[in-house]
């Protein structure tokens, strides 16, 4: 009867080990912002599992992050999505600043916090982007939106940056 105890406890500790491992292989968790609900991702619309992609669901690091080149295709995608509610330089409109030190969320703070309200929505008219925009594109808007440095990012056109 001993040698059965110490056997099932030894199988408890191996199973619950590789558990453990397999839940930190498989990333991390994404939660909506309002309701707090495991957003689920689905390879139909959420695009090419990227590199970047990758990454991010294992780490919520935005790896596009401070890179000029992903933050300017960051910008064509955010002036036809976002530009209509926050603004051509995320000044804000409809919607919130986002070129400021100032969320509405104070989650949005991190990549992890900002892709969780983009893509489940947030309060009011910011609904869902999932099915509309892929996760990659996301994570190239998000890139975008952390370009801000004092209200200005390089990575929006000239054109678009008023006289001071």
């Amino acid at each position: 009867m001993k040698n059965l105890l110490v056997k099932a406890t030894w199988a408890f500790l191996i199973v619950s080990a590789v558990l453990a491992v397999g839940t930190a292989i498989a990333g991390i968790e994404f939660r909506g912002t309002i309701s707090g609900d495991v957003l689920e991702f689905s390879p139909d619309t959420d695009g090419p599992e990227t590199e970047a992609v990758k990454k991010f669901k294992e780490t919520g690091e935005n790896p596009y992050d401070g890179n000029l080149e992903s933050a300017k295709a960051g910008y064509v995608i955010f002036s036809t999505a976002c530009a209509g509610c926050h603004g051509h330089l995320a000044e804000g409109k409809l919607g919130p600043a986002l070129s400021d030190d100032y969320w509405t969320y104070p989650k949005n703070e991190t990549d992890k916090g900002l892709f969780e309200t983009i893509y489940g929505g947030a309060n009011g008219m910011m609904g869902p982007q999932r099915g509309r925009l892929q996760i990659d594109e996301i994570l190239h808007v998000i890139s975008f939106v952390r370009s801000f440095k004092d209200g200005k990012s390089e990575a929006a056109p000239a054109e678009h940056h008023s006289e001071e």
